[in-house]
């Protein structure tokens, strides 16, 4: 009778246990839908379901983007029913395109996250990257592709992650890199065409975004809190604006930038 017993009680044991287990898991996916940040498991750090979005405008006129010269890459050219420019400045209607919006403070201490498996992609189509500008993750892959029968010879040229630089002397190569440190911003170039350019915000956490050519962005996912938002251009510099969110909520967040004085 006692060994029945003692089998009974280790069997409720293994079942509770067993649905213990679950329910953490459960609450791990972040499938609540309360709007309460989410302990993920393993070195995922909290989420939710708050929001940051809004639009960049720009006021003043927009310098002209240089022009490029590619008469000694016809294949290049080939791509351009005008002449190409270097689009330093992708203004439309007032807003500004191009410009890297992310989290700089305000997450939780120690809080730490993994990496997407999925790769981001950076293609060098018509002698210019694309995108031009873009976030990864530390950690995550980024596949860099040549769509040009040119030779690339693309460069990363951080302040605290280690560089690269790879030749790509034909169409149809990839090469595939990582950063390991958070640096906003790494700009990469090419050594053979000096007019290509692109920056990758590289981040320890996946709240980021880039303008679209409407201005528009947006940051999904986060935990409520109060945050400092960081919106960079490449030539206009950095502006920073503080927002709370509670949980579930949406906030509207829209950042000015005006043409550089004569």
């Amino acid at each position: 009778m006692k060994r029945m017993m003692l089998g009974a009680a280790a069997l409720a044991f293994g079942v509770w246990g067993c649905g213990g287990k679950s329910a953490d898991n459960n609450a791990s996916a972040g499938s609540t839908g309360s709007g309460a940040a989410v302990a993920q498991s393993g070195t995922a750090g909290p989420t939710g379901t708050s929001s940051v979005s809004g639009v960049i405008h720009f006021t003043g006129e927009a310098p002209a983007n240089p022009k490029i010269d590619m008469s000694q890459e016809a294949a290049c050219k080939g791509k351009y029913t005008t002449t190409p420019t270097d689009p330093q400045y992708v203004v439309s209607g007032g807003k500004l395109g191009n410009v890297f919006v992310y989290v700089k403070s305000g997450l939780p201490n120690g809080a730490t996250y993994q990496a997407p498996s999925t790769p981001v992609e950076i293609d060098q189509t018509g002698c210019l990257y694309h995108p031009r500008v873009f976030g990864v993750m530390t950690n995550q892959d980024i596949v860099i592709k040549n769509n040009d029968a040119v030779l690339h010879n693309i460069k990363a040229v951080p302040a605290t992650n280690r560089g690269f630089n790879i030749s790509q002397p034909s169409a149809g190569m990839t090469s595939t890199r990582k950063f390991a440190s958070q640096e906003v911003m790494v700009p990469l170039e090419c050594n053979v065409h000096g007019w290509m350019h692109a920056w990758v915000g590289v981040l320890s956490h996946p709240f980021y975004s880039t303008s679209g050519e409407d201005g528009s962005f947006s940051i999904k996912n986060l935990p409520p809190g109060t945050y400092t938002i960081e919106a960079w251009h490449e030539k206009l510099g950095p502006q920073s604006q503080t927002v709370t969110v509670g949980a579930g909520e949406a906030k509207t967040l829209d950042f000015t930038f005006s043409g550089p004085k004569a």
